[in-house]
């Protein structure tokens, strides 16, 4: 997949409004891939719905996205299920991880289903986000900034042609974040894939390319 495009795309919950004033609903918009975007929100604008559409959990909203020329209501879910294993990667901003199960065993269940990255590379990645001594501690025992880089590191566990991370560093320090940036910045470039990162405040502070206010 090469290019996501919004055409004039809205969530049904604003339909019949008057105020909309936004780079993206209601806009032409187009992410390319292989490009770094920031999309900006305030509280109540429709950040997690845009995420969720592009991720097909949702299409409640007017208008067309588009992955390349086909448009994405007319997928089915199994083609959105190859989408996610092969083209998408999504960083949830509720993480979603396994309570139950380790920082290492999160990572691990999905990197055993792409079989993408090694055990040195995953290895290498809990030394450089420093929390190589919490890889065998149940997630559920974990600070919600540790838990982001579990779900960090899980995000680059396959391939993807987009990587869309929603707020991943709201509960990180400068350090934590520039470092998760820079692994992001470095398996991007290696895909030749495309960075489509939210926030409403703080964020990654990465080259992006352009900047989008919903």
């Amino acid at each position: 997949m090469n290019k996501i495009t919004l055409q004039n795309t809205l969530p049904r919950v604003f339909a019949g409004r008057t105020d909309i004033c936004s780079d993206t609903w209601q806009q032409d918009v187009v992410f390319e891939r292989g490009h770094l975007y920031l999309v900006e929100a305030a509280s109540g604008t429709g950040k997690s719905s845009l995420c969720s559409y592009l991720i097909g959990y949702r299409n409640d909203y007017e208008g067309d996205i588009l992955f390349d020329e086909r448009n994405i209501k007319s997928m089915k879910m199994w083609e959105w299920t190859l989408l996610r294993q092969h083209s998408l990667s999504y960083l949830f901003q509720e993480l979603r991880l396994f309570p139950e199960l380790t920082a290492w065993e999160n990572v691990e269940v999905k990197n055993q289903l792409t079989n993408h990255k090694t055990k040195a590379e995953i290895e290498a990645w809990f030394d450089r986000l420093g929390i190589a001594d919490r890889r065998t501690t149940r997630v559920a025992q974990m600070s919600f900034g540790q838990q982001q880089r579990v779900a960090f590191m899980r995000a680059l566990c396959q391939p993807f042609d987009f990587i869309l991370a929603d707020e991943p560093v709201s509960h990180l320090d400068d350090d934590n974040s520039r470092i998760m940036g820079e692994l992001l910045m470095e398996e991007a470039n290696r895909q030749g894939a495309g960075i489509i990162v939210t926030s409403i405040g703080h964020h990654m502070d990465l080259p992006y390319e352009k900047t989008f206010r919903l």
